[in-house]
């Protein structure tokens, strides 16, 4: 053949694939994992599974450290080193109750028990300051005594009290169109929530006090009050708690013990706050250990209540802090995450209610144990010992979990599930199928070979 030498055909050589077209490109792997990230984020049910792990997270997380920091303080009062965590163990037990119950609740019911706890809490609340009910612990008259060792502190279940009753009110005011008017935007919920921290002041308890003016404030927000009116309240806010500060010596040495190093800082006493520090600052990276804190052996007041954070960090090092942040943080951000999308509005405010209450408690419990606010004695959120506090949270931790499954989306995907195992056959284990059924398998086999599955 004219163009060979030998005779012999020309061999055929296939033609050259560009580079492209023989190897894929390789995806980056960070924003492979980034997109996946994501994806998993943007689920529907994502705030659900938060604010469920997250709390219950909390929550044994919270066990634990409450059995580890108050073994000593109960063994020095001749009390079983187990006394302190039982007494926290079954308040979980009944605030899981709580939790459940909230949960499954619809929203209409929700609302109907608004002004029955408004009602109730204010009661309480009177009652603490009636002589021979009432009872004072470190020096704030907030408690009632249930009988044996068992008291109740009704200013807790106030925050809960001031969410669901204001969270109605709103729902109900920006179905009329009234909110664009100041006065039904402030009346009457800032003379209740007034009501409500003058009844807790004079028990002396001004952190309590913060956590529900730090709620009144998210409500407003979320309500869309202007600016003006922001700062007005504000500025009230403010200048009552100044005039507070200034009237009361030991507010006046808590603010002072901010940033201090040395346990005696002039003439003020920073001795919790200073071994709070201490406890921090020797846990390392990954603590000394469970069970093995030194703070807790009478250094360290409330170890178990206010400053169990300080104890954990002493033991379970800054990896165990941190872990603590990351799940307030991952609860903060579902909670934002049901407010926002939400079309009832009772839901995105009790939502965004139950938000500010948590979170801004947690940062000033937070912020108090690492020296940088000062001392307003509230516990950490679902952590620290004391059944008062953990109930009306549990609470309203259902109250999230009701509103975040009964988002529509999450709704579709729950109402997708189905059971995997226990299924049952629609002719029976053993019965013949019928031609129906027959009919039905073939189809269904045609459809995958034509979808190229195998």
């Amino acid at each position: 053949m004219p163009g060979s030498r030998t005779g012999r055909p020309p061999v055929q050589r296939a033609a050259r694939r560009p580079a492209a077209a023989r190897r894929p490109p390789r995806e980056n792997p960070v924003r492979r994992t980034y997109l996946n990230a994501r994806r998993a984020w943007d689920r529907p049910l994502t705030a659900y599974y938060l604010i469920l792990g997250g709390s219950l997270l909390i929550t044994v997380l919270g066990l634990v450290m409450v059995y580890s920091a108050s073994q000593i303080t109960a063994l020095q009062m001749s009390l079983p080193g187990s006394y302190f965590f039982r007494k926290q163990l079954l308040a979980a037990v009944i605030g899981g109750v709580l939790m459940f119950a909230a949960s499954r609740m619809p929203v209409k019911l929700h609302r109907g028990l608004a002004y029955p706890i408004l009602a109730g809490s204010v009661f309480m609340m009177a009652l603490v300051q009636v002589p021979g009910i009432g009872m004072s612990v470190n020096g704030n008259q907030n408690w009632i005594s249930l009988g044996g060792s068992f008291q109740i502190q009704p200013s807790e279940f106030g925050k809960l009290a001031l969410v669901l009753w204001a969270a109605d009110l709103l729902a109900r005011k920006q179905e009329k169109n009234l909110l664009n008017q100041w006065k039904h935007m402030l009346v009457p919920l800032v003379p209740v929530a007034f009501l409500l921290l003058g009844l807790i002041m004079l028990g002396g308890d001004m952190g309590t006090a913060i956590i529900l003016t730090a709620i009144l404030f998210g409500l407003l927000w979320l309500a869309g009050a202007p600016t003006r009116l922001f700062a007005g309240v504000l500025s009230v806010a403010a200048l009552l708690g100044v005039i507070l500060i200034k009237t009361s010596p030991n507010r006046m040495a808590r603010l002072s013990c901010i940033g201090a190093t040395e346990p005696q800082s002039g003439p003020v006493d920073c001795w919790q706050a200073v071994h709070g520090i201490y406890a921090l600052a020797s846990g390392g990276i990954f603590g000394s250990g469970l069970g093995a804190s030194v703070e807790k052996w009478g250094q360290l007041p409330e170890a178990h209540t206010d400053f169990i954070f300080a104890v954990t960090g002493e033991e379970l090092g800054l990896a165990g802090t941190l872990s603590v942040l990351a799940l307030f943080a991952a609860l903060g951000y579902a909670g934002i995450r049901v407010a926002g999308r939400t079309e009832d509005p009772f839901v995105r405010y009790a939502a965004g209610g139950v938000t500010t209450w948590i979170t801004a408690q947690a940062v000033i419990n937070i912020g108090a144990v690492l020296g940088l606010l000062p001392i307003a004695g509230v516990p950490l959120p679902l952590f620290s010992y004391g059944g008062s506090a953990l109930l009306p949270t549990m609470f309203a931790i259902g109250l999230m979990i009701a509103f975040a499954r009964d988002e529509p989306a999450a709704r579709a995907a729950l109402s997708l599930r189905q059971p995997r195992f226990g299924r049952k056959r629609a002719g029976g284990a053993g019965q013949v199928r019928g031609p129906r059924s027959w009919n039905t398998m073939r189809r269904r086999a045609s459809a995958a070979r034509s979808s190229g599955e195998r």
